[in-house]
C-alpha cells in the first residue's frame, strides 16, 4: 500500500541532514496526514471505483428480462405481497430480507394484489413493479464486489490480489444469477461480506481499544451480523467465523506474556463483556425487532395460520377458526381432521388383510383410515365414558382432559386401538372398530381415550376449528396419528391410521372441522363478534420459532434440482430456473465453471501449505519467517475458516440442498484466492501498523494518524510485483472467458442453439432445448 508523501525521503537525503529539519507543528503534522489521507492509495480507490462501476453494469444489464416469475420469485414475491396485505404467512427464513422486499414495494406504491401464483405468471399483464423488485437484490449484489475489494484491502493485501478476489464475485455467473431476482441470497451474502469488513475494521483497532472507532466497528460487526441471521439460519455460520476469531483474540488477550503488556483480570472482564454486548446482545436485539416488525404488519388471517396455534390465530383479526368456534357436547356427530395432512379421521366395512406385504399378521378388523374428501364415513358421535340418562343427556360441555368413545356412525361401530403393529410401522399400534358388545364388554378400556387440547386449561371446553388436540388412548397411551404414505390397494389409497408411541410428536394434532349434527338454526350457532387477542411478543415469537424449524426439517423430500455439498466447489450440477419454448431462452442458475474450479484448487492448496508447515517445523525444518507464517495463518487462514464454516455444516443437514447454499462459502474461497496468490508469488507480509498515537522513527505520526503500510512496489521487487500481476491478469482472464461463455444461461438471452446448448454441458449439466 502507498505510504504518505510526508514519509518519503527525497534527493537521497541522510537520516543525519533530515534529522536537522526544524520539527512541524503539531497542527502542521495533522495537515499533512490530511493530505496523505487524501492523496494515498489512489490506485486502490481508481480501482474500487472501476469494479463497483463493472458490478452495477453485470447486475442491472437486461434485469427486466424475463418479464414473467421465475423460479423461487413466486415464494418471495408473494411474501412481499402478503405484507403489504397485512395478511399473516409462514415461512420457514426469518423475516429481515423480506420486508426489504415489501418496503421496495411500498416505496413505487404496489398494493400486493398480485400474488406470485405460478412460474411463468406474466408480470406486465399484471401490472407488477417486479424491476423494482429485483433492483434491491441487484443493489445489494452489486455492493457486494466492493466489499470483497475492501476486506482485501483493509487485509493489508496488494492491488492484485485484492482485484482477484473482488473479479472472483464479479464475473461470477451464480452471483449475478441470484441477485438479479426475487430472491434472498443477495441480502444473506452482501451482510456476510459486510459482517466480515467491519470485524476486520475492527481487529486493526485493536491497539487502540474502547476507543470511539473502536466501538464504532464492534456494534457495526454486530449489526451485520445480526442483518446475516435475520435473513436466513444459515448466518449462524458468520456468527460462528466471527465468533472463533473472537475466541482466539480473547485467549490471546488472556495471556500474561502478551507483548503489550499482560492485562489484569478486570480489563480483560471489560474485553469479554463489550465483546459479548456488541456480538450477541446487540444482534439478538436486532433480530427480535425485526420479528417484532413482522408480528405488527401481519394483523389479519391468512395462508399462514393453519401453521399456528388457536391461541396465535385468535390474534388475527377475520381469522376463521377463532369466528366458526362452536363447543362440543357430547353425543354431537364430529368430522375430525389431521392439521398438518388435512386428512379426515374416517371407516368403511372393509377389513385389514391377513397379511401385510412383509408376512406380518394383522387383527382383520374394520379399517380405519385417513380420507381427504368431505363423506358420511368420516362421521364419529362423541359419547362420555359413562353413559348420560336418556332424560339428561343433552348440553353436557366435552372438555380437556375428558375420557371419550367416538362411535362410527355408517357402520355402528366404535374406535379402538391395540397392540396390533400398524400396516407400515410395526412399532406403531393399529387403529381398528368393534361392535357395541365388544366396546362396552371385554374392550371396554381399550376404546376409551382422552382429549388433550393443546396448550388447554383444566376444564377448558372443546371447541370445533379452535380446539387443537391430540386423541391419547387410555389404555396404551399412545397417540392417535397419520402420515402422506398412501395404503395399498386393500386400503383404497387412503391414509393409514396408527397409535404413535411419541404422544409429543406435533404431528399427533388433530381438529374438530365440522359438528353436522347441530342444526342450522341452533342458537350454538349464533356468535358475538369477537376481539382480538393480545398475547405476548415473546410468547408469539416461541411458537413461530418452533414451527419454523421443525418444517425447515420436514423438508426432507427430493426436489429434481437438489444437490449435495460434494458437488458444490467442483459446480457438478446447476438448476433450471426459468425457460421460454418459442426463443429457446433458457436461465439456469450456475457459477463460473472455470472460476469455482480455480478457488476450489487454491483451497487444496491452502490446506496442502499448511499441512507443509506444520510437518517441517516437527522435522526442525523452519520454511517460513514468522511474519510471512502470522500472515498465512491468521489472515488467509481466517478467510479459510470462513469457507470452512459456511460449507462442511451443510454434511450434516437432511433438509433439500440446492447450489446458492454454497455462495456464502464461494466468497470465502475467493478471499482465500486473493490471499494465497499473493502468498505463493513470494510477496513479503506487510511491516506492522504504527500503533495510533505513537510516533514512529521513519514516519512522524500524529495521535489519531496510524500510516498505512508501504505500496506493493516499495515492498518487493519489481520481478516480483510484475509475477503478481501477471498471474492474477492470466486468473482474470480465465475467468472472464468462462464468465462470457455462460452469460446466456445467467442472462436468459440470446436463446441458443441446440450445438450451442451442447457445447454448454461440461459436467452433463441438464440445459434445456440440447435437442
Amino acid at each position: 500500500m502507498s505510504t504518505p508523501s510526508s514519509g518519503k525521503q527525497k534527493g537521497g537525503q541522510s537520516a543525519k541532514k533530515q534529522s536537522s529539519v526544524p520539527p512541524q507543528s503539531k497542527g502542521e503534522e495533522i495537515l499533512d496526514n490530511v493530505k496523505d489521507a487524501v492523496t494515498s492509495e489512489w490506485d486502490y480507490k481508481i480501482a474500487l471505483v472501476v469494479i463497483t462501476i463493472l458490478a452495477v453494469i453485470t447486475r442491472f444489464w437486461g434485469i427486466g428480462h424475463p418479464n414473467e416469475v421465475v423460479f423461487d420469485e413466486v415464494h418471495f414475491g408473494k411474501f412481499a405481497s402478503y405484507y403489504l396485505q397485512r395478511t399473516y404467512f409462514f415461512d420457514v427464513h426469518p423475516p429481515f430480507g423480506k420486508l426489504l422486499f415489501a418496503l421496495m414495494g411500498w416505496f413505487v406504491g404496489y398494493d400486493g394484489h398480485f400474488l406470485f401464483d405460478n412460474i411463468g405468471d406474466s408480470y406486465i399483464s399484471n401490472n407488477v413493479p417486479y424491476v423494482a423488485f429485483r433492483a434491491l437484490p441487484a443493489i445489494l449484489g452489486s455492493l457486494t464486489v466492493p466489499t470483497v475489494f475492501l476486506i482485501m484491502w483493509e487485509s493489508g493485501y496488494s492491488l492484485p490480489a485484492a482485484l482477484v478476489s473482488a473479479g472472483l464475485v464479479l464475473f461470477d455467473n451464480a452471483h449475478i444469477g441470484q441477485t438479479r431476482l426475487i430472491l434472498l441470497d443477495a441480502t444473506l451474502v452482501f451482510a456476510m461480506s459486510v459482517s466480515v469488513l467491519c470485524y476486520v475494521r475492527f481487529y486493526k483497532m485493536r491497539r487502540d481499544p474502547f476507543s470511539r472507532k473502536w466501538w464504532k466497528w464492534l456494534l457495526l460487526t454486530g449489526v451485520a451480523l445480526s442483518c446475516v441471521i435475520s435473513t436466513k439460519y444459515v448466518g449462524s455460520f458468520t456468527f460462528f467465523t466471527i465468533g472463533s476469531a473472537v475466541a482466539i483474540d480473547l485467549w490471546g488477550l488472556l495471556d500474561v506474556k502478551r507483548k503489550e503488556g499482560a492485562l489484569s483480570l478486570p480489563e480483560f472482564g471489560k474485553h469479554f463483556v463489550a465483546r459479548l454486548v456488541g456480538l450477541i446482545i446487540v444482534p439478538f436485539l436486532f433480530y427480535l425487532f425485526w420479528f417484532q416488525v413482522h408480528f405488527a404488519i401481519l394483523s389479519r388471517s391468512g395462508p399462514g395460520d393453519d401453521f399456528m396455534t388457536p391461541e396465535f390465530q385468535s390474534t388475527l383479526s377475520d381469522n376463521v377458526m377463532s369466528s366458526q368456534a362452536v363447543g362440543i357436547n357430547y353425543y354431537d356427530t364430529i368430522a375430525i381432521k389431521h392439521k398438518e395432512t388435512k386428512t379426515y379421521l374416517h371407516s368403511h366395512p372393509d377389513r385389514y388383510p391377513l397379511r401385510y406385504d412383509d408376512g406380518r399378521v394383522s387383527s382383520q378388523g374394520q379399517q380405519v383410515t385417513g380420507y381427504p374428501f368431505s363423506d358420511t364415513n368420516n362421521h364419529w358421535e362423541i359419547l362420555p365414558a359413562q353413559l348420560f340418562d336418556e332424560s339428561n343427556k343433552l348440553d353436557h360441555q366435552v372438555t380437556q382432559g375428558d375420557f371419550v368413545r367416538l362411535r362410527h356412525l355408517v357402520t355402528d361401530t366404535y374406535l379402538l386401538t391395540h397392540d396390533v403393529a400398524s400396516p407400515y410401522y410395526p412399532t406403531n399400534q393399529e387403529y381398528t372398530t368393534v361392535d357395541v358388545n365388544e366396546a362396552y364388554g371385554a374392550r371396554v378400556n381399550d376404546t376409551l381415550f382422552e382429549i388433550k387440547i393443546e396448550n388447554a386449561k383444566a376444564g377448558q371446553q372443546f371447541k370445533s376449528m379452535s380446539g387443537h388436540f391430540k386423541l391419547i388412548h387410555m389404555p396404551t397411551r399412545v397417540a392417535m396419528w397419520t402420515h402422506t404414505t398412501p395404503l395399498p390397494d386393500w386400503g383404497y389409497k387412503q391414509a393409514e391410521i396408527n397409535g404413535n408411541k411419541n404422544i409429543q410428536q406435533s404431528s399427533n394434532v388433530w381438529y374438530v372441522d365440522e359438528i353436522p349434527s347441530i342444526p342450522p338454526d341452533s342458537e350454538r350457532l349464533i356468535k358475538e363478534p369477537k376481539k382480538v387477542k393480545h398475547i405476548p411478543f415473546l410468547k408469539k415469537y416461541f411458537e413461530l420459532q418452533r414451527a419454523i424449524f421443525f418444517h425447515n426439517n420436514a423438508l426432507t423430500s427430493s426436489h429434481p434440482y437438489a444437490s449435495q455439498p460434494i458437488q458444490w466447489p467442483f459446480l457438478l450440477r446447476g438448476v433450471s430456473f426459468w425457460t421460454h419454448n418459442d426463443t429457446k431462452q433458457q436461465i439456469y442458475f450456475l457459477g463460473n465453471p472455470l472460476g469455482w474450479w480455480i478457488t476450489s484448487s487454491l483451497l487444496a492448496v491452502f490446506a496442502g501449505i499448511i499441512g507443509a508447515d506444520q510437518l517441517s517445523q516437527r522435522r526442525g525444518i523452519d520454511t517460513l519467517d514468522a511474519r510471512t507464517r502470522s500472515r498465512l495463518y491468521d489472515s488467509t487462514g481466517f478467510f479459510f475458516l470462513c469457507w470452512a464454516a459456511h460449507y462442511l455444516p451443510f454434511y450434516l443437514m437432511g433438509r433439500q440442498l440446492f447450489l446458492h447454499h454454497y455462495l456464502p462459502a464461494h466468497l470465502a474461497s475467493a478471499l482465500v484466492t486473493g490471499a494465497l496468490l499473493e502468498f505463493i508469488c513470494n510477496l513479503d507480509p506487510d511491516p506492522p501498523l504504527s500503533d495510533p498515537g505513537k510516533p514512529t522513527k521513519k514516519h512522524g505520526v500524529a495521535p489519531g494518524f496510524a500510516k498505512r503500510n508501504l505500496t506493493a512496489r516499495d515492498r518487493m521487487g519489481w520481478n516480483t510485483l510484475v509475477t503478481l500481476w501477471t498471474v492474477a491478469a492470466a486468473v482474470m482472464s480465465v475467468v472472464i472467458g468462462g464468465w462470457w461463455y455462460f452469460l446466456p444461461l445467467t442472462y436468459g438471452k440470446p436463446g441458443l442453439e441446440p450445438a450451442q446448448v451442447n457445447a454448454r454441458k461440461w459436467l452433463g449439466y441438464d440445459l434445456h432445448f440440447a435437442k
